[in-house]
């Protein structure tokens, strides 16, 4: 009896190994069906000979991705689980034809429900992007951004590399603002002090330029040190002055859309009733509410995208467009331009900061899936000009 027992016990426990591998077996292949399903919808193909197809390396990717969405994918790829040759590609296809809409996860639904709940870019957090992204280190901003480190998307109309088409953007922002010698700008989000630097040697312009970044903020008081440019180390709600002109180039997407008014409130009582405010943003062409998981909790955490709704109800009742520009294909080669320089330098850039492959993985991952973002043409990229009472005769669009 107890031999018979034993027996069944063996024979169950063995069965119940047996039918649980079987499971799993046919789980793997399910989740692998579905993803491959959806692939095939974009024109990847799992392991195939174009640049643009995904090789795997570990067969766990599909339940990965199925379960944490962009987050999962982001993350499995700096984990070497699997790779593209050109990653640019891949994205731009994803993106084009709305996988990344399938694939949400877990993640995002998490993020979405506390961007809903909370001011997840409220004041006393108004320094962690500084903190996580902006503080990296200077050297690596150096050796991956133009000579200008002006870290915004460049303005490629007949310029033939990097630092042409960056000064080509300093100069539209202030022929623009119809920049005038001896004017009182403010740069909000003003980085290593590109614009300033450029606005005071070439405009003769006074220029206020506020950051939540200590590394930028020290290494801009260096690059302007000759020239009329005060640099600070200071969130835009605590601002109290007066100027001719106000810019921001870049900023926004950290502001929240639940700080929109706020921010574009500040903006106006700051702003003389005949100056003209700039702002150039990347741009989403659906509202939402909140970024992209993996770059939320990677590159840009409490980031998101404004789309054109959100901008024209923060300024009703304060500022007319005068005019709205968008160049977001720029983007693109501006993105490609980065991840050329950080790829080329990445020796160095390693030793300086000893970064890790990991690193550098995610670091291609971000510059790469940007790149491809800009060139599906789902997000933009906008430099809109307003003014408090409207420009008198109109206002003239300079391109």
């Amino acid at each position: 009896m107890i031999l018979s027992k034993i027996f069944t016990i063996y024979v169950n426990s063995k069965a119940k190994v047996f039918f649980g591998f079987l499971k799993g077996a046919l789980m793997k292949n399910h989740f692998k069906k579905i993803v491959e399903s959806l692939l095939a919808s974009t024109d990847i193909k799992i392991n195939g000979q174009r640049p643009w197809d995904i090789q795997i390396h570990e067969e766990k990717l599909y339940q990965r991705i199925l379960r944490h969405g962009y987050l999962g994918l982001g993350e499995s790829y700096m984990d070497g689980w699997w790779d593209a040759e050109n990653l640019d590609q891949l994205f731009q296809k994803l993106l084009a034809n709305h996988a990344e809409e399938k694939i949400k996860g877990l993640a995002m639904t998490f993020i979405s429900t506390r961007a809903k709940l909370l001011n997840i870019q409220k004041k006393k957090r108004a320094y962690r992007i500084g903190e996580k992204h902006y503080d990296l280190g200077n050297d690596l901003f150096k050796l991956m951004l133009d000579k200008g480190m002006n870290y915004s998307c460049a303005y490629w109309k007949g310029a033939e590399d990097l630092d042409q088409a960056q000064e080509a953007k300093l100069d539209l922002i202030c022929r623009k603002i119809g920049l005038e010698p001896g004017m009182k700008v403010l740069d909000i989000g003003c980085g290593w002090g590109g614009f300033a630097k450029y606005a005071a040697e070439k405009y003769k312009a006074e220029i206020v330029g506020i950051t939540v970044s200590t590394e930028q903020a020290n290494l801009a008081r260096e690059v302007c040190t000759n020239f009329p440019v005060e640099i600070r180390l200071q969130d835009y709600r605590s601002l109290k002055e007066k100027f001719n002109r106000i810019i921001s180039i870049g900023m926004f997407e950290h502001v929240g859309y639940k700080n929109y008014r706020a921010f574009m409130q500040v903006v106006f009582d700051c702003l003389h009733d005949d100056g003209l405010f700039l702002l150039q943003t990347i741009g989403n062409n659906l509202e939402t509410v909140i970024g992209d998981s993996w770059m939320d909790k990677y590159i840009f955490p409490d980031s998101m995208t404004p789309s054109p709704t959100h901008i024209t109800r923060a300024v009703e009742r304060l500022f007319i467009i005068e005019d709205w520009h968008n160049f977001g294909a720029d983007y693109d080669r501006t993105l490609m331009a980065w991840y050329n320089n950080f790829n080329r330098n990445w020796e160095l850039i390693s030793r300086n900061r000893k970064y890790d492959t990991r690193f550098y993985r995610m670091w291609k991952y971000y510059l790469l899936s940007c790149a491809g973002s800009s060139r599906s043409r789902k997000f933009q990229l906008w430099q809109i000009v307003f003014s408090k009472k409207g420009i008198p005769g109109g206002y003239e669009s300079i391109r």
